[in-house]
C-alpha cells in the first residue's frame, strides 16, 4: 500500500473507505481513549483544568475537523509531538483484532473494476497501524491522510482534501469518486462536491434528521446492496 500517486489517471472509479470508527466498530473504544488522552494533553501542556480541556477540545474539533489544528493555530503545539503523545500512545493491539467479515467483504469488491482507496484525518503511522492490524493492508491500493507535518493542516472536511485524495488516486472526476465515513460532515462536505456517499451510522446512534448524503447506512455489509456493480458475482 502507498501514499503517493500511483502513476497517471485510470478508468477504474474509486472507493474512499475512511478508516477510525468506520473499519472497525465504537464498540472497540479506540475513539473513547484518544478522547481521554486528547484531553490530558490539552490539560497539562495548556495548563487547563479537565472541564476546560474537554470544552476546547470539543470546540476545536467542531470548528477546524482536527483538535491538534486548534492547538498549532492558537497554541504553537508541535503537531509531532502531539501525534506521539496521543495517536502513536494509543494500545491499538489491545483494541482492535481482525474481523474475518471485514476481509471477506473488502475482497468480495471486484478490484477490475474499482481502486480501494483510505482517505483519513488521522497522520500516516496511525492510519497504517489500523490497518495492519486489522489485516487489510494488502486490500488497499494507497492511503491519503493528514499530513501533520505541513503547517496549515488539509484535513476532511475542506474540500482541498478530497482534491488531494483524487489526485493522489489518479481519479479526475468527481462522478467517479465514492466514498463510506461514520462523520457527518465529512460525508456531506464529499456529496456537495459530487461524490457518491454513504454516511455509517452504527445502530446504537440516533439517525440525523436530514441525512448527510445520498446513502445512510447501519453496517458496511450493505455496501453490497448499494454498490452492487462493485462486488463480484457469484456463479
Amino acid at each position: 500500500m502507498s501514499s503517493q500517486t500511483k502513476g497517471p489517471n485510470e478508468s477504474r472509479p474509486v472507493f474512499f473507505f475512511d478508516i477510525d470508527n468506520c473499519l472497525y466498530p465504537r464498540s472497540s473504544k479506540v475513539h473513547d481513549l484518544m478522547a481521554k488522552l486528547i484531553d490530558e494533553y490539552f490539560a497539562k501542556h495548556l495548563g487547563l483544568p479537565e472541564a476546560d480541556a474537554i470544552r476546547l477540545h470539543s470546540e476545536y474539533y467542531k470548528n477546524y475537523g482536527l483538535a491538534i489544528e486548534g492547538l498549532v493555530r492558537h497554541h504553537q503545539i508541535d503537531p509531532l509531538e502531539y501525534n506521539a503523545k496521543v495517536d502513536d500512545a494509543l494500545p491499538l493491539e489491545d483494541l482492535i483484532k481482525p474481523s474475518p467479515q471485514l476481509r471477506k467483504l473488502l475482497e468480495d469488491i471486484d478490484k477490475s473494476k474499482v481502486k480501494l482507496w483510505l482517505l483519513t484525518n488521522a497522520y500516516v503511522n496511525h492510519g497504517r497501524r489500523v490497518v495492519k492490524l486489522l489485516e487489510i493492508d494488502d486490500l488497499f491500493e494507497g492511503l491519503t491522510y493528514c499530513n501533520y507535518s505541513e503547517v496549515p493542516f488539509l484535513c476532511k472536511p475542506h474540500p482541498d482534501m478530497y482534491a488531494k485524495a483524487m489526485k493522489e488516486a489518479g481519479v479526475e472526476r468527481p462522478e467517479d469518486c465514492y466514498f463510506i465515513d461514520d462523520s457527518y460532515s465529512n460525508c456531506a462536505a464529499a456529496q456537495k462536491l459530487g461524490w457518491t456517499t454513504a454516511h455509517l451510522v452504527e445502530e446504537e446512534l440516533e439517525l440525523p434528521e436530514n441525512p448527510a448524503s445520498k446513502y445512510q447506512i447501519r453496517h458496511l455489509e450493505e455496501l453490497r446492496t448499494i454498490y452492487p456493480q462493485f462486488f463480484k458475482t457469484t456463479s
